[in-house]
């Protein structure tokens, strides 16, 4: 039996103990250990990835790229264990279009970026700034959702923050924490008290009085990335505004394991709170966090044995 039977088969028990289902990739890389089996190999190679990728001979350079990721994403959590394993690079076999790899957040990250946003000029550019941070990282919703809020879909009583202009036209209420409900209240104090009588009904508004615009809120997060030097500390990746919504699923479900719940049965509810029409979508987003696999790994690891 090949060397990598039982880590392909520890792998995919780790990864469906977030909730893929992952039929395919499962048959793919079941296949790829009997190949690494009759080629006497007990690691991943690059070399040995791209033969197995690039076959059978004449087919689409789609379905060899699908078939190196199977072995890219494996690859990348067996090194942690096995150095000698190499990771087949992206980009070695195009196929289509791929997702951004989502650069996660650290908590150090995100105060950096908060306080760097309270020294913007002018003083309210400062304040919006933040609080749309703030928003953004506490809650996990869309940046277009964030900036087509409008005053009354805050209710500072109940806590309650409604998403109108939802992807999907799915509209969707999310209760908030009360120091977010208070962070999000004492906006809207200021924000009346700079614009008494406003030309337009957005919650946040931009230093003219109008909507602030999305290219707005992005190029000066751009700014703060530079200024916070959090670009040089990203590892190859690019950090951007839409990263905080995945930082927001990842450390979600961090805190379920951590606090031992039924991560599985929860997961739904976060795909309704994130707005999801599949949660496929959802169990994409955590793909990105060694983390969260090694504690899959770990409760899985601490099952009582099937009798």
């Amino acid at each position: 039996m090949s060397g990598l039977s039982e880590p392909v088969a520890a792998y995919l028990a780790t990864r469906r103990a977030l909730g893929f289902q992952l039929a395919g990739t499962g048959q793919l890389l079941e296949h790829f250990a009997a190949f690494a089996e009759a080629a006497g190999a007990d690691t991943v190679t690059i070399e040995l990835a791209l033969q197995w990728a690039t076959l059978p001979a004449g087919r689409s350079r789609a379905w060899q790229a699908q078939r190196l990721g199977a072995v890219r994403g494996f690859a990348r959590w067996l090194q942690a264990t096995d150095p000698q394993a190499q990771v087949p690079p992206a980009g070695l076999l195009p196929g289509r279009p791929r997702r951004a790899v989502p650069y996660l957040y650290s908590e150090a990250d995100i105060t950096a970026l908060i306080e760097a946003a309270g020294r913007l000029n002018p003083s309210w550019k400062a304040i919006t700034m933040q609080t749309l941070i703030g928003l953004l990282f506490t809650t996990g919703v869309r940046l277009g959702e964030a900036l087509s809020l409008d005053r009354g879909d805050l209710d500072p009583d109940s806590g309650v923050l409604t998403i109108r202009q939802a992807k999907f036209r799915k509209p969707r209420q999310l209760p908030q924490h009360p120091s977010a409900t208070a962070a999000l209240a004492d906006y809207a104090a200021r924000r009346s008290k700079l614009c008494p009588r406003p030309a337009t009904t957005a919650f946040f508004v931009s230093t003219t009085g109008a909507r602030l615009a999305r290219t707005t809120a992005q190029e000066t997060f751009r700014r703060l990335l530079r200024e916070t030097g959090i670009y040089q500390r990203a590892g190859g990746l690019r950090p951007r505004l839409h990263d905080a919504r995945h930082t927001f699923a990842v450390t979600t479900v961090l805190g379920w394991y951590r606090d031992g719940v039924d991560v599985q049965a929860r997961l739904p509810l976060l795909s309704t709170w994130l707005g999801h029409a599949d949660p496929r979508h959802t169990y994409w987003y955590l793909s990105a966090a060694p983390e969260l696999l090694a504690l899959a790994a770990e409760r899985l690891e601490s099952r009582p044995a099937a009798i």
